[in-house]
Parts: C-alpha cells; sequence; structure tokens
C-alpha cells in the first residue's frame, strides 16, 4: 500500500512561512513528524513566501539548493510540511529524484506503522485511498492510454485511469462495509458498558501530551508509550476500580494534531465514537509546551467536528514534573473539580484526578436513578 523506504533515510524537511503562524511550532512539529516516521532529518530548509509556487512550491531557486544538499547528504526523502497538488508532487520528484512526502502523506505513512489492530489497519487504508482518489482526479499521465478490444479488462475504449478509479471506489467500498460491521460490534459492547452503570470516560489529547502513560499509571497496563507523535494508534479500553462502589471504563485514543487530514477523521470515526459516546472527557494538555493554548484550541476543534464538544470534560495539565509545578485542582461553579495539574509519569496528582471521576460517577449514578438532587 505505501512505499517503504528504510528506517534511517537521511530526509530534508521543508517549511515555508506564509504569514499568520506560529512558524517555530510548525517547524518542531514537522520535525517530530518526520522522527516519527523514521527518518533523520538531515537538513532544514525554511524561507518567506507570499504564495506557493505554481511547479515547485518552492520556487526553482530552492530547488537547486535541495539538490545540492541531496549530493552532499547522501538524502533520498523529501518532506513538505504543506499540502502539495498533484502535478507539484510529480514535478518536485521528476526534478530531484526523491521520494515525496507532503504533510498529508507522511501522516498517513505514520499512521501505516503504527496501526497493529485488523480494524486499525482498514481505517488506515481507507484513509490512503481516500487521499489517493484524490490525486488521481487530475490524472497521471501514464494512466492516460486507453484499454480495450478482446479479452482486456475494463471494456471497450475505457482509460487506464477510469479503470483504476473504479477499482480504488471498489476497494474503498469495501473497506466500509467491513469497517461498518466492526463499528456495529463496537456499538453493541458499549451498550453493554452503558447497562452495566460504569462510567465511560475517553482520554482525548494532542498527540504526544501523555495520554497513554496517564492510561498506564490508573490501570498498571503497559500501552506503548513513547516521545513520538502518534505512538499509539488503536483505542484501548479497560475497567477501573477506583473505590468502593465507583467502578469505570476508561480509553485511551489516538492524539489529535494541528491540520489533521480529513481523510483520517473520516476514516477512524468508528474509533472516534469511543470519544462521543462517553459520559465523561479527560483532556491532556502538556503544560509544559509553550503552544499548548493552540494545541487545546486545536483539539477543541476536532471535538466538535465529531460532536463531541458539549460532553464534560475534565482539563489535565500533565508534565507538571518537567517545570517543576505543584499539584493542583480547581472546581466549577457546580463545585466538581473541572481542573487538575499533575504528573503522570510520577503520579503526583493522580488523587485528584480520581476524586473528580468519583464525582462524576456519582452524578451519572444520580441521574440514572432520577435523583437531580
Amino acid at each position: 500500500m505505501f512505499d517503504r523506504p528504510q528506517l534511517g533515510d537521511n530526509a530534508i524537511v521543508v517549511s515555508l512561512d506564509f504569514g499568520g503562524f506560529d512558524i517555530k511550532e510548525d517547524i518542531n512539529e514537522i520535525k517530530q513528524l518526520t522522527v516519527s516516521a523514521g527518518f533523520n532529518v538531515s537538513e532544514l530548509v525554511a524561507s518567506k513566501r507570499s504564495n506557493p509556487h505554481t511547479k515547485y512550491f518552492i520556487g526553482s531557486g530552492k530547488m537547486e539548493e535541495i539538490l545540492l544538499m541531496k549530493e552532499a547528504l547522501k538524502a533520498n526523502i523529501l518532506i513538505f510540511n504543506h499540502e502539495l497538488t498533484p502535478s507539484q508532487e510529480r514535478n518536485i520528484e521528476k526534478l530531484t529524484e526523491m521520494r515525496v512526502y507532503d504533510r498529508t502523506a507522511l501522516i498517513l505513512y505514520i499512521f501505516s506503522l503504527r496501526a497493529k489492530t485488523y480494524e486499525g489497519k482498514l481505517q488506515v487504508e481507507l484513509a490512503h485511498l481516500a487521499h489517493l482518489s484524490t490525486r488521481l482526479v487530475k490524472g497521471w499521465s501514464h494512466l492516460e492510454r486507453q484499454k480495450g478490444g478482446i479479452g482486456v479488462r475494463g471494456g471497450p475504449g475505457e482509460k487506464q485511469i477510469e479503470l483504476d478509479k473504479r477499482m480504488l471506489g471498489l476497494r474503498i467500498k469495501q473497506l466500509k462495509e467491513k469497517l461498518r460491521k466492526l463499528a456495529q460490534q463496537r456499538g453493541m459492547q458499549r451498550r453493554a458498558r452503558k447497562r452495566s452503570q460504569a462510567l465511560s470516560i475517553a482520554i482525548v489529547g494532542y498527540t504526544n501530551a501523555g495520554k497513554s502513560t496517564l492510561f498506564n499509571y490508573l490501570t498498571h497496563e503497559s500501552i506503548l508509550s513513547e516521545d513520538k507523535l502518534f505512538a499509539t494508534l488503536d483505542t484501548t479500553s479497560r475497567k477501573l476500580f477506583i473505590e468502593p462502589g465507583h467502578s469505570v471504563v476508561i480509553s485511551d485514543t489516538v492524539g489529535f494534531i494541528k491540520n489533521l487530514p480529513t481523510t483520517l477523521i473520516e476514516a477512524f470515526k468508528s474509533t472516534l465514537e469511543e470519544v462521543t459516546d462517553s459520559d465523561l472527557l479527560i483532556h491532556v494538555v502538556d503544560i509544559s509546551n509553550e503552544n499548548k493554548a493552540e494545541q487545546i484550541k486545536e483539539v477543541g476543534k476536532i471535538l466538535e467536528e465529531i460532536n463531541a464538544h458539549e460532553l464534560p470534560q475534565i482539563l489535565v495539565l500533565n508534565q507538571i514534573d518537567k517545570i517543576n509545578l505543584k499539584t493542583s485542582c480547581d472546581r466549577d461553579v457546580y463545585g466538581k473539580i473541572n481542573h487538575i495539574q499533575l504528573s503522570a509519569k510520577t503520579g503526583n496528582g493522580i488523587e485528584f484526578l480520581k476524586q473528580a471521576m468519583v464525582e462524576q460517577n456519582q452524578t451519572l449514578i444520580n441521574e440514572r436513578n432520577g435523583n437531580y438532587a
């Protein structure tokens, strides 16, 4: 499905400043994505432009610089922190003879590496094919030849691109049907949890905020937790006993990121239903990140996109151990904990989170028993 470069291949990263964005954070994030894909960031090409170059996105002068870098660094991967048009991608690959990834393709590639479960692999394939279908719209020159005649697939006069698009559409339809059946099974499991009266909690947040670390600490699990973007991809749910009379089902979900490809959001709808069907969201934020306010906004945008923005939410400012902050908690106008500073790594402040979950669970129990006092 994907070209498989070798781990450790040298990559040249391109990030342009078109104004109006935090270019420093953008560069840091594309570097982290590159490392998460298993590549070495050999060189960064950064400059300002008012508009992308029509043919090469960055202009012919910068392309000449990249060609010189390629030989000097022995780089064979070229990564753009932007969306490329199909023609730009073809032009760049033809000129440089390098494997080119734009931002969407890079994230799709990382997801292909991380998906471990059957459902996760189906979702990634669906997202990839949905992305590929947009690249076929304008057509690749080698696909414009006619197919026809006796004994040739596709029928008389059918162009190769038309045949490929039809086969692509068929595979997308098959994947959606398989995912629909898996979503039904997941829905049955969620309904069973609802009947068990257990509070359903989803851990959400920007990728690499420490969600899996928090999940592992609470559940004593060993879900992969690395300092990489999208270190974990597949949703994991576990039952958690907080104190006598209070048990919850808690789920670790895929991390969000700025400009997350819409094809991925659409393909992962069934997994993200773990979020939309939850009784409570634990929104984990890396308090040591300088751009935490922007990351909170980005997570909020995606939650709104999947219709989960109105669910009860506890904001957890994680990784206080990195900047020597003390644990703390704040309460809302109803007296419930809604804001916590803690360290999922050391466990400091976890008692506040458990207390908040007990409060939310008691509210749910009261509502189900018709007691709204």
